[in-house]
């Protein structure tokens, strides 16, 4: 649900093709050096949320967004600046998409959220397979293979994610999760279809962390996804072209991707609305109580 929403910045890299600049790329040092320093603030923000005073939802943030969702409306917008933010040697993409799941119940939703194997009927054909490979306590691991085609690019990518479940409170409920392995698969479909190095190919993405929300109230479920990527760098003379195109897909795509989950709890939990069964186990976050 959080982690399937297609690579933000693939149509920007098919965009610049055509001028040559989709070169072989391997992640440097300092470009994961300053992945991992963004990441630090947006775990800042999210504990922020948390906090007394904190807005636990984007969507309370201002007037408005609320009865837009509760109209049936998607918003997008950017995590944070516009989007899209130049680091040494590649993109950072944070985006934040928001919908409203009328009639629903958290524990349903997250029913939902957790059925990984069935990643690959809720979000095809964006999602060619998935598979739960574990879990341990609060965190769960999957992996899954989603397919992108673009003008005249094919990309497909193999991705391994670590989840981890926090409950705030018996009404709200957060989970991030990790791609721990991103790997491009080449001549996909080919007898000599393989598996690329990670950190090697195209560098579609090399790096991947979603943060999900979920809030009851109103009689259904908010639900807020932020994703936020790591992209090889598109050179400055073709940024100004590429950057709105970025932000073009990034909104479509976030939209699609809960689009398809708002069917996929209509569809598995339609019959089960309104039950007060409280289904997984649910840990409590800091903020709530214990992480």
């Amino acid at each position: 649900m959080r982690t399937v929403n297609r690579w933000l910045l693939f149509v920007a890299l098919a965009t610049a093709l055509p001028l040559g600049v989709l070169y072989a790329a391997e992640l440097q040092p300092a470009t994961c050096a300053a992945w991992q320093a963004y990441l630090q603030i947006a775990e800042a923000r999210l504990q922020a949320r948390l906090g007394e005073g904190g807005h636990f939802l984007w969507t309370d943030e201002a007037p408005g967004r609320e009865q837009a969702l509760r109209d049936g409306s998607i918003l997008v917008a950017p995590g944070a600046g516009n989007g899209t933010q130049s680091v040494q040697g590649g993109l950072i993409h944070d985006w934040i998409a928001a919908m409203f799941i009328p009639h629903a119940n958290l524990p349903g939703v997250l029913r939902v959220a957790h059925d990984y194997a069935d990643y690959k009927q809720f979000y095809k054909p964006a999602i060619v397979d998935s598979k739960v490979l574990g879990s341990a306590g609060r965190d769960e691991t999957f992996e899954m293979r989603s397919f992108h085609h673009v003008f005249v690019v094919t990309a497909v990518m193999d991705s391994e994610f670590v989840t981890h479940d926090v409950r705030v409170d018996e009404k709200r409920w957060y989970i991030e999760a990790d791609a721990t392995r991103v790997q491009e698969v080449e001549n996909y479909g080919q007898p000599n279809e393989r598996l690329l190095p990670p950190d090697r190919g195209r560098g579609f993405v090399w790096r991947l962390h979603n943060i999900t929300r979920y809030e009851e109230r109103n009689g259904g479920v908010y639900v807020e996804m932020e994703t936020i990527a790591l992209s090889r760098e598109v050179p400055a003379a073709v940024r100004f072209v590429v950057y709105p195109v970025v932000a073009h897909f990034s909104r479509s795509e976030l939209m699609t991707s809960l689009e398809k989950t708002r069917e996929a709890v209509a569809a598995v939990i339609g019959p089960e609305r309104h039950t007060n069964d409280s289904g997984a186990d649910m840990p409590v976050a800091a903020g709530g109580g214990q992480d």
